[in-house]
């Protein structure tokens, strides 16, 4: 009988061997196993003796091989009783390579395990042709094509369908719930500068810093930006479930995550929660945001370590969790947007703020300068005008800008198509930075001038490089201009100094590109400075 080891969010085949001896009876259980493991002894005898099977009055002995690769969780209580059975004869051969996991209860009820998708990925890939689960994890197994799935309640029932007498297909799996993705991005009120913000985070799957007073909008603004995304192909909502699944968070008989995750971590998550860690290495929120939105709110109160422990997943896309006891590489794609007030109190440039230069200094400094380099686009958040919150919500729904947001999206996809691994302009680094982002004269003076005023570092330049191609994207436009690098400049607000710090010159950064669109000459665009514009 078959069975699998999870180790991160990979299944590794274990089979389980059953040997019967002469001498005083007693049941052995070897392989490395753990203590959850080490218990299946007692849990299988009696929900064996329970399925009114009798045993032989034998030493049992259960090896998991290898045994070499830690037995960790009780996911093996099936295969070790299915395989007793069979050694027992009181249960047939099976006809074709089987593989079973599940916990039992004592009285043989078969209980939900995790990780099953990648044990049915792992399953396929071996040539098994047949996988046994418990109920609530049928649906999850039957994501996966070119397997017999059948979902038991029972032991007896798994009896069944080894000897062939039995076919239990998985139920069909329960409907999702609405997720963050049916927020629509017309319910916020003003705010416009934020969503051609988000707009373009979302284009290029850039990370994005908004910073502005309590009751702004930032969190409404964040949870709206799953709506924006291209919904998830197949293969990204497979991963995505795997991931799940081995972390325990799908619900019983739930099936295919259909809908981007959306996760907001409280700021007084651990570096392990928020990575990935334990024994065995599980996936922390960086990772069950795969091919999602990682939302930090109040970014300055998480603590300094869990901060400084996303610059791998940022920069790589994966994180590689080792303890003692194992490793793991945990896929960690996903889109950050972090939200902050300007100052301690939030209400900076108000009458009401008694915040002085220092205490904005020492609030700031709690976020890195590293940290701050890898967030894309730093935007500002400003305080409703009482006209806006008395009037309807006006703006764009999130359907509308979504399809802009997917034709970029394909326009990245054809370009990247010789690159595997490569679907957004966030990804591009070194070489191919240079070679897909072609920049127009006026456009290079431009950044330069931008990088001796401003004093930004040489990972800054490149966020530029790689917002000004997301932004010439949306317009569909093949080379980069002058007017794409001035608006991409100015998402980096934070790198500026806090005295004497205006506003953004949006509103005639878009002036000038309506301009150059309608054919017309785009007149005398902002200079970029260090004290604004």
């Amino acid at each position: 009988m078959h069975c699998a080891a999870l180790l991160g969010t990979t299944a590794l085949p274990v089979d389980v061997q059953v040997d019967f001896a002469m001498g005083l009876p007693g049941f052995f259980l070897v392989g490395l196993p753990d203590a959850a493991c080490l218990d299946a002894k007692v849990r299988v005898a009696t929900a064996v003796r329970n399925g009114k099977w009798e045993l032989p009055q034998k030493r049992v002995t259960v090896n998991l091989a290898p045994g070499d690769l830690r037995k960790e969780g009780a996911a093996y209580d099936l295969p070790i009783a299915l395989a007793i059975l069979q050694a027992a004869n009181h249960v047939p051969p099976c006809a074709a390579p089987t593989l079973a996991v599940g916990e039992l209860s004592l009285s043989g009820d078969v209980l939900p395990v995790r990780g099953v998708l990648p044990i049915a990925l792992m399953a396929r890939r071996l040539g098994i042709e047949c996988l046994i689960v418990p109920a609530p994890n049928g649906a999850e197994g039957a994501l996966v094509e070119g397997l017999r799935v059948h979902a038991v309640r029972t032991l007896l029932e798994a009896a069944q369908v080894v000897s062939g007498e039995l076919s239990l297909p998985p139920a069909p799996p329960e409907p999702q719930p609405p997720g963050e993705a049916s927020l629509d991005l017309s319910e916020v009120r003003g705010q416009g500068s934020c969503k051609r913000a988000l707009e373009i985070a979302a284009a290029g799957a850039h990370s994005a810093l908004l910073v502005g007073p309590p009751g702004a909008g930032k969190t409404m603004l964040a949870r709206r930006v799953p709506g924006l995304l291209p919904s998830p192909t197949f293969e990204e909502a497979v991963e995505t479930t795997s991931l799940w699944s081995v972390a325990g968070r799908l619900r019983p008989g739930q099936g295919l995550l259909t809908e981007r995750p959306f996760r907001a971590p409280h700021h007084t998550i651990s570096v392990a929660g928020l990575i990935g860690g334990g024994s065995p290495p599980r996936p922390g929120e960086v990772s069950l945001a795969h091919n999602g939105v990682l939302f930090l709110d109040e970014l300055p109160e998480f603590g300094r370590a869990a901060l400084e422990a996303l610059r791998q997943p940022l920069e790589d896309g994966e994180v590689a969790v080792v303890r003692a006891r194992g490793a793991a590489l945990l896929p960690s794609r996903f889109m950050l947007v972090a939200a902050m007030n300007p100052c301690p109190c939030g209400y900076e440039g108000e009458s009401r703020c008694q915040c002085g230069i220092p205490s904005k200094h020492r609030y700031r400094r709690r976020v890195s300068g590293p940290i701050l380099d890898r967030l894309d686009l730093h935007v500002e958040a400003h305080a409703l005008k009482p006209v806006e919150l008395a009037g309807a919500p006006a703006g764009e729904s999130s359907a509308q800008v979504r399809e802009r947001v997917e034709r970029a999206r394909a326009l990245q996809r054809d370009r990247f198509r010789p690159i595997p691994g490569l679907y957004a302009n966030a990804q591009l680094r070194g070489r191919l930075l240079r070679d897909m982002c072609s920049v127009s004269p006026e456009g290079r003076r431009a950044l330069s001038a931008a990088m001796e005023r401003l004093h930004l570092s040489a990972r800054a330049h490149d966020r530029i490089l790689k917002l000004s191609r997301t932004i010439a994207d949306l317009e569909s436009v093949p080379r980069i201009e002058v007017h794409h690098v001035l608006e991409a400049v100015q998402y980096r607000c934070l790198d500026r100094p806090i005295e004497g710090r205006e506003g953004p010159v949006l509103p005639a950064i878009h002036r000038a590109r309506a301009a150059v669109l309608n054919g017309e000459s785009p007149g005398a665009l902002p200079k970029v400075t260090a004290e604004g514009t």
